[in-house]
């Protein structure tokens, strides 16, 4: 069998809502990499939102920030960042209109001033939406949700992939559209007038395109490409590549596309699929 590149979303798909990593995920990926296959996260998260231990599980690189970050075996092959000037115009935004935020970076998530406070109720309403009992949702904390979040740090910044903030109603992300035709402007945590956060990005990216970067880098075919996703903005990714595989948690709109649908992560989802494709 030919050498495949596999494109792994994190949230959903190699680990479970509430952040567990199943063995089996970790099996399957060790596997198919002493196999020779190249196997990398595709994720909405930046570097300094990845733990440890999903990093010590073993990648071959990184495609980050929704699709404005690659990285090769520690080689940075395309970095897209929000320019300085438009992130401080965000910044003073977000402040005037009270929103708490968050801003995404590759060193860390640099958190607004009354942000701890002001995710506990979204962040609760979250993981409720995501499965988790009413238990499990009270007793999550913010840093629980948010690896790498810090406080008290310059929020004028130069080294952003995109900044989250709080909805206080959907308002706020239309809005966010409006004032910033230049940047990227999605929600997320909750469906249409559901969804709990905004957030603002580069334009013009997404998860296949970086995919295409990366592949013309390497020299690498599109044929021997897999993606693995379970929400909307892994469509792109699972689109593009040769073969889509949606986790059996996944939305509707990609189950409905996938070219193949797995169990659910929690239920060994990815070792089942990567066993079926022959990857291990």
């Amino acid at each position: 069998m030919s050498r495949k590149l596999v494109f792994l979303d994190v949230d959903g798909t190699i680990v479970d809502y509430e952040g567990h990593i199943p063995a089996s995920a970790v099996r399957a990926i060790r596997r198919a990499r002493e196999k020779g296959h190249l196997v990398y996260v595709c994720t909405g998260r930046s570097k300094a939102e990845m733990p440890e231990e999903i990093w010590n599980i073993g990648f071959d690189g990184m495609i980050g920030g929704n699709g404005s970050y690659v990285e090769h075996d520690g080689q940075i092959i395309m970095h897209q960042l929000i320019p300085f000037e438009l992130e401080k115009r965000v910044v003073d935004w977000l402040e005037a209109r009270g929103l708490e935020f968050y801003l995404e970076s590759n060193n860390g998530l640099f958190a607004s001033r009354n942000f701890r406070e002001a995710a506990g109720p979204a962040m609760r309403a979250y993981a409720l939406g995501k499965g988790a009992s009413q238990e499990e949702a009270a007793h999550l904390k913010v840093e629980d949700a948010f690896h790498g979040l810090v406080f008290g740090a310059e929020l004028y910044r130069d080294d952003l992939n995109k900044i989250s903030f709080i909805l206080s109603s959907y308002q706020d992300h239309l809005d966010s559209k409006e004032a910033f035709p230049d940047l990227k402007a999605g929600t997320w945590g909750g469906k249409g007038e559901h969804a709990l956060f905004g957030d603002l990005g580069v334009k013009d990216i997404d998860k296949a395109h970086a995919i295409d970067v990366l592949l013309e880098h390497l020299g690498a075919e599109r044929e021997d490409t897999l993606a693995f996703g379970d929400a909307k903005v892994d469509i792109p990714m699972l689109d593009y590549c040769q073969i889509g595989v949606a986790m059996g948690n996944g939305g509707p709109e990609i189950l409905a596309m996938a070219d193949m649908v797995t169990d659910d992560v929690t239920e060994d989802g990815l070792y089942k699929a990567f066993e079926k494709l022959q990857l291990l």
